[in-house]
């Protein structure tokens, strides 16, 4: 069937809202469970009457439209979240590199998205989920204005040569997703006698995550900032000009400035502080559009006089089960790096507490960073295997003497492990437990990167 209109393409849609992809599938593709991409496939063949293909033209050339079947999920807090990524098209990076972004298999191929959400139940057999909303989508100017410069980071960095090297965490809400099944899924680059994972423009999923939110649940978020302004400059210098007027401010003088009436000892202080910086008064950070959008999470970092912080910066709690079991390709931290952003806010004393026990911090300024492959890859992944193998001997857990009681010590990596990061105690107090996969109790533990690490991050400061 020809669909001459995206109207009758939506209304097409629409009758497959509220039904199993069993009631759809009226050529039993799903009966196959090692079928991956089926939910896609169903739709086009069984709903749409189309031919299934891997044309690098959208679903509905005609129209300009593309097709995407994307899930999403209800969270314990019954809050909606997407379950992961879209996927969109494969990145040829000989090819890509001769194009506008205007002319980019990117954008041919992706600007006007049909997507029908189904709801991911776990436990569920896949052909019982159902098909729950379908949206015709393009992007907001604003969004688009940041997907353009996602782009140029994506392939400005192919051109030199490195491919091999793209991070989802380089970009903001369009993503380089590696794509395949394997390492030897390596593609040729140009510049460069490296061959690199084939990797496929994506929507990150905290992109998705706020579409979800928007359309299936109604929230609203904030933006702190306009597509007019992301026409002259990009998310880091616009968040940089917002904070430079603060630079040697105590947080007291910033709140005053910004009539934040909270109490400075309080954990929201600071929060509370950026969002009304950032003209959100009231908002938490996750609600700033940018920031739930490109997955940005903001952690606050104190100096010391000498410029080393204050202390190591640390991260969630270990799942040590979990731990044990993951791949290291799809170990929590391994996502944790690859996927997020962090906007580094930083004070700095300039007293030891010696000195004056009463001290003050004054902002210095910001650092938007994520964390390089190559650090992730070696670094975070020793780490990684470090811990595994403790896990695999047993952990020792010991009762030292300290002074004139006792410390519990444990043989996980310390700071000198390699310099960057290290695993130690993060609990409420010495009975907050966690049981580890050989039974025994530890007190909970999380990962921390090492203060002179962090140091050594923030020597150019906006």
């Amino acid at each position: 069937m020809e669909y001459l209109t995206t109207d009758e393409v939506m209304l097409k849609a629409k009758e497959a809202e509220g039904k199993t992809f069993k009631e759809i599938d009226s050529y039993n593709r799903l009966s196959n469970k090692n079928s991956k991409g089926g939910f896609g496939q169903v739709i086009e063949e069984s709903l749409f009457g189309y031919k299934i293909n891997s044309d690098a033209r959208p679903d509905f050339e005609h129209l300009n439209l593309e097709l995407k079947v994307t899930p999403f999920k209800q969270n314990k807090n019954k809050t909606f979240s997407a379950k992961e990524r879209l996927v969109l098209n494969i990145i040829n990076y000989m090819e890509e590199v001769k194009y506008t972004f205007e002319t980019s298999s990117f954008w041919k191929k992706n600007q006007n998205l049909l997507l029908m959400f189904y709801e991911w139940i776990p436990g569920i057999e896949r052909e019982d989920l159902k098909v729950f909303k379908s949206i015709l989508f393009t992007f907001p100017e604003a969004d688009l204005e940041i997907i353009k410069q996602d782009w140029h980071t994506i392939v400005n960095k192919i051109k030199a040569g490195k491919a091999h090297e793209l991070s989802e965490g380089d970009t903001n809400y369009l993503g380089a997703c590696s794509k395949g099944s394997n390492k030897n899924s390596l593609r040729e680059q140009p510049n460069s006698p490296l061959r690199a994972m084939q990797r496929a423009f994506s929507l990150k999923q905290s992109y998705m995550t706020a579409l979800v939110r928007k359309y299936l649940h109604s929230d609203q978020l904030v933006s702190f900032t306009s597509a007019n302004e992301l026409k002259k400059k990009s998310l880091e210098e616009i968040l940089a000009d917002r904070f430079a007027p603060y630079k040697g401010l105590t947080p007291t003088e910033m709140a005053a400035r910004l009539n934040v009436n909270s109490n400075p000892k309080a954990k929201s202080f600071i929060p509370q502080i950026i969002s009304s910086l950032l003209g959100i008064k009231g908002t938490k950070l996750d609600g700033i559009e940018e920031f739930s959008k490109a997955n940005i999470q903001f952690k606050t970092i104190r100096l010391k006089p000498n410029g080393v912080p204050k202390e190591s910066m640390s991260f969630k709690n270990i799942d040590f089960n979990a731990w044990a079991t993951e791949s290291w390709e799809e170990s929590e931290l391994r996502q944790t790096f690859y996927d997020t952003k962090f906007l580094f806010v930083v004070f700095q004393y300039k007293e030891t507490e010696k000195e004056n026990p009463n001290r003050e911090v004054y902002f210095k300024g910001i650092k938007l960073w994520n964390m390089p492959v190559n650090t992730i890859e070696t670094k975070m992944k020793q780490l990684w295997q470090e811990v595994n193998t403790i896990l695999q001997n047993g952990v020792v857990i010991q009762e030292k003497p300290y002074g004139k009681s006792s410390r519990t010590h444990n043989n996980f990596p310390k700071k000198d492990f390699n310099g960057v990061s290290h695993i130690r105690p993060k609990a409420q107090n010495s009975n907050d437990k966690i049981t580890l996969p050989d039974g025994q109790m530890i007190t909970k533990q999380c990962y921390w990167l090492n203060d002179t690490y962090i140091a050594s991050l923030l020597k150019d400061l906006y």
